[in-house]
Order: C-alpha cells, then sequence, then structure tokens
C-alpha cells in the first residue's frame, strides 16, 4: 500500500484556526483513493497547527491501512508506504518517537513534547501494523504530493 498524506492549518497558532489533514492511497492501474479528516477546533482539544495536521494525516493512512487488511480474507505480509512532504512528521514517525518514549515524553529541551497526543496514537498504530508488515515513511518534495495537498486544501475551503 502507497499512501500520500497532507496537513494544513489557515490562521495557524491563532483561536479562530482550522485544520485538515488529507490522505490519498494509490492503487493499482494509477487511480487513486482519497480521504480527508477536520482536525478539532480547539474548543476541548489543542488549537488546530500544521504539525497537529500533519501527524493526523500519518494517523489516517494507519487507520485506513489496518481497515483496509482486517477486511482481506488472508494475512499476507503488509508493505506499507507512507509519503509526506513534512520532515517534521516524517522525523516524528522515524527517529524522534524512539527517544521520546525512551526519556518519559520529554524533549531535548527538557519540556514535554508537543502534539504527544497525536505522536503516541500513531506511533500506537504503527506498532499495530508493523506487527503486519513494515512500514516506511518517506519525505517527498511538496511538488511530489499535490493529489494530498489538493484534497487538504479542498477540506479545508469546505470549513470557511
Amino acid at each position: 500500500m502507497e499512501f500520500y498524506v497532507d496537513g494544513g492549518c489557515r490562521g495557524n497558532g491563532t483561536s479562530n484556526a482550522i485544520g485538515a489533514a488529507a490522505c490519498v492511497m494509490r492503487l493499482r492501474h494509477g487511480d487513486t483513493e482519497t480521504w480527508t479528516r477536520d482536525l478539532p477546533n480547539g474548543y476541548y482539544d489543542p488549537l488546530p497547527t500544521n504539525q497537529r495536521a500533519e501527524i493526523t494525516a500519518i494517523i489516517l493512512a494507519l487507520e485506513i491501512a489496518l481497515e483496509k487488511y482486517d477486511k482481506l480474507n488472508r494475512r499476507p505480509w503488509l508493505d506499507v508506504t507512507i509519503k509526506s512532504d513534512s520532515r517534521y512528521a516524517v522525523n516524528c514517525m522515524t527517529e524522534w518517537v524512539y527517544k521520546w518514549s525512551t526519556n518519559g515524553w520529554i524533549n531535548a529541551k527538557g519540556g514535554e513534547v508537543v502534539n504527544r497526543d497525536l505522536i503516541q496514537k500513531a506511533s500506537d498504530l504503527d506498532d499495530r501494523l508493523k506487527e503486519e508488515g513494515d512500514v516506511q515513511y518517506v519525505w517527498i518534495p511538496r511538488g511530489d504530493n499535490m493529489d494530498a495537498d489538493d484534497a487538504c486544501n479542498d477540506a479545508l475551503d469546505e470549513q470557511n
């Protein structure tokens, strides 16, 4: 399974921020399937930010991969690749999450890891998926991620 993910936020860092995440799955023969998710508006959850949207997009891809796997009649070894134009999101999943979980979710500056709730959720989903196969996170240039970027912007447009 190959996923392209993107997250975005308008009004980043303000009380009226809106955020969305998008996931595009490449199917055989060049077709795609697309999912989006709006971020909570901050009333009871943290305010939307670009970083929260990017991690939410990865969560969305991991959830979809697990859902699709659960619907299969047999249990093949999975090979999942999640491509993102966010170095932050890719580094969270490939490097930093291991350090943070070992350090009690304290960052290098001695404070609590920002977006811990989402990163832990993504890590838990990643662990579940890795029981069934391989998961890779790959950084790609923004220009190579236009389908996910467009889907994310469409979802943001619908919130306005």
